[in-house]
């Protein structure tokens, strides 16, 4: 069973009910993180408040703006989840996720410095991370997608690789040329992403620690 992935799906979208029930800027601010206030805390770590303000790193995962927002990363979480969580297990794809996720979100306050009391949220750096970490370990398989081809939907089997290199590509394009500065933190998917990428590298180098049979169609 992927008790992992569903219970991730289930607790980003708990996140999403919950916020549209209550004050919505108010519930966002509170679980959100600010990137000023991380980077004061990495100064000053010591400081209880400074120390409460680095747990939005985690909260910040379970949030998101929108139904748009929300929809998204649950397609893309349960697309490349399902394969990640069976070949690493399920505390092992947790710890990838919330680890990872907490991570992007670092190097978005990092870089998003200056801007203010802005809250940011999502669900984007965690997701990124296991889509990484999926093609680390799948490389060479194939992803079944309906497409376009003539006057009808054709499904086809796409190569892995092609599919997240193009939506990488995607990424780094709208971060560099994004119509709206700090709209949306694509730094958390790019750093998602290479972070997963990164351990899945780290995890192939012991094959004991993955299972096999997932490894490859």
């Amino acid at each position: 069973m992927l008790l992992a992935t569903s219970l991730v799906i289930m607790m980003v979208s708990a996140g999403f009910v919950l916020s549209s029930a209550v004050d919505v800027d108010g519930w966002l601010h509170f679980w959100g993180f600010r990137p000023e206030e991380i980077m004061a805390a990495v100064v000053d770590p010591l400081d209880p408040q400074h120390s409460l303000a680095l747990l939005g790193l985690l909260s910040a995962l379970f949030l998101h703006a929108d139904w748009v927002h929300l929809i998204g990363n649950l397609a893309y979480l349960w697309v490349f989840g399902i394969s990640v969580e069976k070949a690493v297990g399920h505390w092992r794809f947790l710890t990838l996720f919330l680890g990872l996720g907490a991570a992007a979100n670092a190097f978005t306050a990092w870089q998003m410095q200056g801007v203010g009391t802005l809250a940011v949220i999502g669900a984007s750096g965690g997701v990124s991370a296991i889509i990484g970490v999926y093609l680390g370990l799948f490389p060479r398989r194939r992803i079944g997608l309906w497409l376009p081809l003539g006057l009808y939907m054709q499904f086809a089997r796409v190569p892995a690789v092609l599919v997240i290199g193009s939506w990488f590509t995607l990424q780094l394009l709208y971060s560099v040329f994004g119509p709206e500065q700090h709209a949306v933190a694509w730094s958390a998917h790019l750093a998602g992403f290479g972070l997963g990428l990164a351990a899945a590298l780290m995890l192939r180098l012991f094959p004991a620690s993955i299972n096999l049979r997932y490894r490859d169609d």
